[in-house]
C-alpha cells in the first residue's frame, strides 16, 4: 500500500483493511513508541505499552475519530494506555531486584566514555527533574517540547484550554530549570 493520505487510511481502517491497518502502524509506529518512551523510560516497557496502545487501536477502529479530530484523539487514547500501564506497574512490584552495578555494561565503541557518562548523567538529571514537577506540567512539557505538539493538540489531549497549555508552558519550563539546578551541575562540568 502506498503513502495513503490520513482520511483515506482511516476510512480504509475502519472498513478492515488489514493492509490499511499495516500501514498505519508503520506510519505511527516511531510516534507512539517515543510517547510510550516519555512514560515509561524503559526500552522493553515502552515496546510493551506501545504494543498495548496498538491493540487498544486496533480494538475500537470501527469508532475512531473522525480526519480532523483523529491525531488528538489518538494521543489521548495513547496517554491514557500509558497512565493505565503506570498504575498497574505501581500495583505489581517487581519480584526480584537486581543491583544496578551487577548488570553487566556494553560499551558503545562509537561514543567517547567520557562524553557518554556527562550524556547519561544529564538525561538521568533530566529524568528526576521531570519526576519533580507537577503531572500537568510534566505532561505538558512532553507533549509540547519533546513531542513538537501544537498548543492546540496538547490542549485537546490534556482536555484543558488552549490558553491553559500556553500560560503553563513556560511555567513548566521555569519549573523544569529550576528542579535541573537544584539537582547541581553534571559530571564533569565546572
Amino acid at each position: 500500500m502506498e503513502n495513503p493520505d490520513l482520511s483515506t487510511l482511516i476510512a480504509r481502517c475502519k472498513a478492515g483493511d488489514e493492509l490499511a491497518w499495516e500501514a498505519f502502524v508503520r506510519r505511527f509506529q516511531g510516534r507512539i513508541y517515543g510517547l510510550a518512551c516519555t512514560y515509561v523510560h524503559d526500552r522493553e516497557d515502552a515496546a510493551d505499552l506501545a504494543q498495548e496502545i496498538f491493540i487498544r487501536l486496533f480494538e475500537t477502529r470501527r469508532t475512531w475519530a473522525p480526519h480532523r479530530e483523529f491525531l488528538p484523539w489518538m494521543f489521548q487514547v495513547a496517554r491514557n494506555r500509558a497512565i493505565d500501564f503506570l498504575r498497574r506497574r505501581k500495583v505489581r512490584r517487581p519480584t526480584v531486584s537486581v543491583p544496578a552495578d551487577e548488570v553487566p555494561m556494553l560499551a558503545d565503541p562509537g561514543e567517547d566514555p567520557e562524553a557518554g557518562a556527562i550524556a547519561g548523567s544529564r538525561r538521568d538529571r533530566l529524568r528526576a527533574a521531570l519526576g519533580r514537577v507537577s503531572a500537568l506540567s510534566r505532561e505538558i512539557l512532553l507533549l509540547r517540547d519533546v513531542q513538537g505538539r501544537s498548543v492546540q493538540e496538547a490542549a485537546s489531549v490534556l482536555g484543558v484550554p488552549a490558553g491553559t497549555v500556553k500560560s503553563r508552558s513556560n511555567r513548566a519550563r521555569t519549573e523544569l530549570a529550576e528542579r535541573m539546578l537544584a539537582a547541581g551541575p553534571d559530571r564533569g562540568e565546572s
